[in-house]
């Protein structure tokens, strides 16, 4: 499906340079840790934005929630002061009312707010014959529909400035990072929209600054604008999300550890077509893998079930069904019966293992 929106030329009012920074604090907490964040940033040279948190909605009550509006006088005299544009996030109209009455620069639309089609029209209602550019995040689900829409939305009210920002998706299943990044999703984003530039935020996908690298590097080799790096002048001290703050110094070495790479030639895509393939490949497979450990933890109480009700391990009528309603499965999507089959019972001898383990440790 073709993404069609009225997007401004990325050349005309973005920072030339590649990959694009935006970087400063989670949370403005005060004048003096802005400001010093902010010198302290500048000084990389590699720094295009400086952003910083005002409004921090939190998942529960009485956490810190931000400084309010007083902190968006703070934030723009540090952009100021070392002379980068600044930007911050907005979830409703207020928001944006104080946002251009203190001459920010950039806003962004946060995930929790994405997700709620209500609350991004507020926004766009709110923009309306306004010219600034606006980044939006994806929403909390993995919903291409949510995150296309808010960006329709935010195109529909004359904002042609525009950019989508990556950070991940929640999941229930086991993994390491705080926001599953799904990679196929962005990917699926850009190829409906090749003209819409793409940022990653690594800081929130991570949720750990030691994957922060990581994800950093897989962002740029799948050709993105530019990333988003939370940095804290003291993160010890930060008054939320201090595991994925880095220091000025930390996000300097980062940097200078990231290798950009060449789009092949002639090339109109972002990336070429196989580098896609193998990044949905990746993520899948880390699916698989966060499946089977489920899948692991139930066959382990099972084998306690077992194990107090003393029952055998082997269950032949339920393995025969297994394989009769799985083959069953596999068939009507198109998978050979030979190699379902065979997964099955790799499967199945690595449940019999699990739970032979359980009981005997029981024993």
């Amino acid at each position: 499906m073709k993404l069609e929106l009225n997007i401004a030329n990325k050349e005309t009012w973005l920072p030339n340079k590649t990959p694009l920074i935006i970087s400063g604090p989670c949370s403005v907490e005060s004048e003096e840790q802005v400001l010093q964040t902010a010198l302290e940033i500048s000084k990389l040279g590699k720094v295009s934005i400086l952003r910083g948190g005002i409004w921090k909605p939190r998942t529960r009550p009485n956490s810190f929630e931000g400084v309010g509006a007083e902190g968006l006088k703070w934030l723009k005299q540090a952009g100021l002061e070392v002379g980068l544009p600044v930007a911050t996030e907005v979830a409703n109209a207020e928001h944006v009312e104080e946002c251009l009455k203190n001459d920010i620069d950039i806003l962004w639309i946060g995930a929790r707010t994405t997700v709620n089609p209500f609350s991004v029209q507020e926004i766009a209602d709110a923009l309306k014959g306004v010219d600034i550019p606006v980044f939006v995040k994806n929403p909390i689900t993995p919903d291409i529909n949510l995150w296309v829409g808010a960006l329709e939305r935010i195109n529909a009210a004359g904002i042609n400035k525009l950019a989508a920002l990556h950070r991940g998706f929640a999941s229930f299943d086991k993994s390491s990072y705080r926001n599953a990044p799904m990679w196929e999703i962005p990917i699926e984003l850009k190829l409906m929209c090749p003209e819409l530039p793409l940022f990653c935020d690594p800081s929130h996908i991570a949720g750990d600054k030691d994957l922060i690298p990581y994800v950093s590097q897989k962002a740029l080799d799948l050709d993105m604008e530019g990333l988003m790096l939370e940095s804290h002048i003291k993160p010890v001290e930060a008054k939320s999300d201090a595991k994925q703050q880095l220091t000025p110094n930390e996000l300097g070495s980062l940097l200078a550890q990231l290798i950009i790479r060449e789009k092949n030639a002639g090339s109109e895509e972002f990336i070429n077509k196989l580098e896609q393939l193998r990044t949905v490949i990746d993520e899948l497979d880390e699916e698989l893998i966060n499946k089977f450990a489920s899948r692991m933890e139930i066959i382990k109480k099972i084998g306690e079930y077992k194990h107090e009700n003393n029952v055998t391990i082997l269950q032949l009528e339920r393995w025969e069904q297994i394989l009769k309603n799985r083959s069953f499965l596999a068939d009507k999507v198109g998978l050979s019966d030979d190699f379902i089959k065979k997964m099955l019972e790799l499967v199945h001898q690595e449940s019999i293992r699990v739970q032979t383990k359980v009981m005997n440790r029981q024993n």
